[in-house]
């Protein structure tokens, strides 16, 4: 079984403590090499006036800590952390692997990635490495020893920056070679690989490991077990990477805790359980990609993953201070809403407000990348901003430690969330390409987060009694143990809501036989005979008025209650959304793409249904977003007002950021934000008027 197929963050997880820093950590990347001591002294005066606790350091340093191999330069890296340490600012040391210097380019050009059309890319920007490349990792442990034996014991020193964003895939020799003898290992024979990848189609059966490449270019298309298993390969493979880096630093006496800084963009390549269980504490780079209302919910988003990968608290290593970037432009992101996105992070169990980056390049690829010195230097609208966040996150300090025991975030509702869902949505020639990963998860997870309640991510096979919901919006590659697993929460009183392309196929993307969902059938009560795609645009009503897109099926209910069917010629009358009664559980089964807003009233009136409540009754209408962070001492009610009329909470409790008490209702208006503090458990209400 390999990483990618592990049932969780209970397995395979080291234990460990939750990370808590002295305080809610504030800065971000600082990149001191490209600019004169002169400037340091400043960035170091404006970090003090700002509150700034924290930076990283070293990120994309590689060159300058190394200028020539195996000759190291570490003078204006004890000078600036001489700097920081008198100020009494901390920071994370990054190991700069991921920008290879132009020397290690040239001498190893070997260790440069090549593209799946076979062509190697060339030096000139960041992540242009070969993760398999024995120079490459030979290389990325020197420095990460280097790092670790000069400052592993800094008393300065919040933790371990391991690489940066993982996600480069290579297609070239090196990749070849061990993607070879990671078949080898996950399939123990020929014969096994040849019937998981169901080799017979297209004369495409194997007589040796050696004959098997990445999946480069070819005529038409590749098999898509080969394709997920080299993804599976990939993420695997740069996780032993980290882990190199890790041992290295360990071995000189580095007790900090590691991190490495999760993506989350439209793209993902790593298996994130699996890499979870080898960090002292999960980190997040977290970049919003609207400009509308949904930037919100992408926070919440991208904040439930984080604390749930991590299994608590988490840190925010970055986001944009200033600027969204959506196709082929930065819009601004006012002040307003990089408050209430930092606490946003903050509220679901980030430890931090970490930004990309301090202060802005004068030069390079990404000198026009938002910053909290912008360009025009520090006495400007954004730098006041940034020195109106440090003054809230400590305020706010209260709230930093999380609870002895239990969730920092109480959720009754459960999302299943795995890699595998992800990468097998991208292999090519399914029914419908346009369904995705992503935008079933998102939407999912949305919907909760219109309705104002709290839920968490986890892996197939972790323990989810304590959840009244679990829902599955898609996952379509499964095992048998994952099935059986569903079926037991079921069968102990849970509620399951299963999504289209839910285990429609084995691991190997082998279709299951006999009808869809395949895996699920008995469970849900229903055999499928046909996926149907709808056109692009176009949309039904089921019986119940819910409105359904891209996806339909064709329907038989062997075994379930059917609570709403299609109406369009094509499949009219067949069932369409049905519940099966199982122990003493329910499993609900929708066969369509929902619209959002038929998801959001789906799921909100199930939740209902089940008595689970929102976190604070009415505040999700009236704009404001309402989470309950579990501290060690009391509870702390989240409040971030993104609507456009005030509202009045009552609590009995403080506000930590203005100070004034909620016992007969605080005030806040649009676009503000409260941490009330209060008595673990406490209530709080939204009140008729403000």
């Amino acid at each position: 079984m390999s990483a990618a197929q592990g049932s969780g963050p209970e397995v395979g997880r080291r234990a460990r403590e939750p990370y808590v820093p002295p305080a809610f950590l504030f800065g971000g990347d600082w990149s001191p090499e490209q600019w004169d001591p002169a400037t340091w002294q400043e960035d170091v005066a404006l970090m003090r006036r700002a509150r700034v606790n924290t930076v990283t350091l070293g990120v994309f340093s590689w060159a300058s800590l190394e200028p020539a191999e195996g000759r190291y330069e570490t003078a204006w890296l004890d000078a600036v952390i001489d700097l920081l340490t008198d100020a009494g600012i901390g920071f994370f040391l990054a190991t700069p692997t991921a920008s290879p210097p132009p020397w290690f380019s040239r001498a190893h050009p070997d260790a440069l990635p090549v593209r799946p059309d076979g062509v190697r890319l060339t030096h000139g920007s960041r992540d242009t490495y070969a993760v398999s490349a024995p120079a490459y990792r030979a290389a990325s442990r020197a420095i990460a020893r280097m790092l670790g034996e000069r400052y592993g014991e800094h008393p300065g020193l919040r933790g371990w920056h391991l690489h940066n964003e993982y996600g480069t895939l290579d297609h070239g020799p090196h990749a070849a070679r061990a993607f070879r003898s990671w078949l080898q290992e996950r399939y123990g024979s020929l014969e096994a690989l040849n019937a998981a990848w169901w080799t017979a189609f297209w004369s495409q059966g194997y007589s040796s490991f050696e004959e098997i490449e990445p999946p480069r270019a070819t005529q038409y298309l590749h098999n898509p077990a080969q394709l997920i298993d080299f993804r599976r390969f990939s993420s695997d493979e740069m996780l032993a990477a980290l882990v190199e880096q890790r041992e290295e630093i360990r071995r000189a006496g580095s007790t900090a805790p590691v991190t490495t800084n999760f993506m989350l963009p439209t793209w993902n390549h790593l298996e994130q359980w699996s890499w979870a269980g080898e960090q002292d504490v999960v980190s997040l780079d977290h970049y919003l990609d609207t400009t509308g209302p949904d930037a919100e919910a992408h926070v919440a988003y991208g904040s439930d993953l984080a604390r749930s990968w991590s299994g608590g608290p988490w840190v925010l290593m970055e986001q944009n201070p200033t600027g969204i970037r959506v196709g082929d432009r930065t819009y601004a992101k006012p002040a307003s809403r990089m408050i209430r996105n930092s606490l946003g992070y903050i509220a679901r169990g980030s430890q931090a407000s970490l930004f990309f980056q301090w202060r802005a390049s004068a030069g390079g690829s990404e000198q026009w990348h938002g910053a909290l010195v912008p360009h025009a230097g520090g006495e400007t609208r954004a730098f006041a901003a940034v020195e109106h966040l440090g003054g809230i996150l400590e305020r706010i300090a209260p709230a930093l430690a999380p609870p002895a025991s239990g969730p920092m975030v109480p959720a009754q509702v459960g999302i299943v969330w795995h890699a595998d869902g992800w990468w097998a949505l991208e292999t090519p020639h399914l029914p419908s390409d346009a369904m995705t990963y992503s935008a079933q998860l998102r939407g999912t997870h949305r919907s909760f987060w219109r309705a104002g309640i709290a839920t968490d991510f986890l892996a197939p096979g972790a323990d989810a009694r304590g959840y009244r919901l679990l829902v599955v919006p898609t996952l379509a590659p499964m095992t048998p143990q994952q099935a059986a697993w569903l079926e037991d929460y079921v069968r102990g009183g849970g509620t399951l809501l299963v999504g289209p392309m839910t285990g429609i196929s084995d691991e190997n993307l082998r279709v299951v036989p006999g009808g869809h969902p395949g895996m699920l059938r008995d469970l849900l009560g229903v055999r499928g005979e046909e996926v149907l795609p709808l056109e692009p645009g176009q949309m039904l009503t089921l019986s119940d008025g819910t409105a359904v897109q891209e996806w339909t099926e064709l329907l038989t209910a062997t075994d379930a209650e059917v609570l709403a069917t299609y109406t369009h010629p094509e499949l009219d009358g067949s069932p369409a959304i049905t519940a099966a009664r199982r122990g003493d559980g329910r499993a609900v089964y929708v066969s369509a793409d929902l619209v959002q807003e038929s998801r959001d009233a789906l799921l909100a009136g199930l939740a209902a249904e089940l008595g689970i409540a929102p976190t604070l009754p009415g505040a999700a209408g009236a704009g404001l977003e309402a989470v309950r962070r579990r501290g060690a001492e009391a509870d702390h009610l989240f409040l971030l007002h993104h609507g456009s009329a005030p509202v009045r909470v009552q609590a009995e409790g403080t506000d930590l950021v203005s100070g004034e008490t909620a016992a007969s209702g605080l005030v806040i208006a649009p676009g503000e934000v409260a941490v009330v503090s209060v008595a673990p458990g406490a209530p709080a209400r939204l009140l008729p008027d403000a």
